[in-house]
């Protein structure tokens, strides 16, 4: 009995472990788009996204920052959004 309760538990441990590798990777949906793709599919969604000029990089920070919680967005998405929109202004 008690060798069937180590092996579960270090097959349990094993599946954790995997789960955690694949959730921290960035999905293949995500990674194909470019922030310019996910600005448009994301921002538009709520409300009229702002041309990218209207604002400058710190400004951008703390929208993206913002809107990050509220829309949320995934780390990954939300760097290549603000990567575009500081890129265009």
């Amino acid at each position: 009995m008690k060798k069937t309760k180590t092996i579960s538990i270090l097959s349990l441990a094993g599946i954790l472990v995997v789960l955690l590798m694949h959730s921290c990777k960035v999905p293949e949906s995500i990674a194909m788009k470019s922030g310019a793709q996910l600005w448009a599919e994301n921002c538009n969604r709520c409300h009229n996204a702002p041309d990218p000029k209207m604002y400058g990089d710190n400004s951008w920070d703390v929208a993206c920052d913002h809107m990050k919680q509220k829309a949320l967005l995934t780390d990954a998405e939300m760097i290549k959004i603000r990567d575009f929109l500081k890129s265009a202004n």
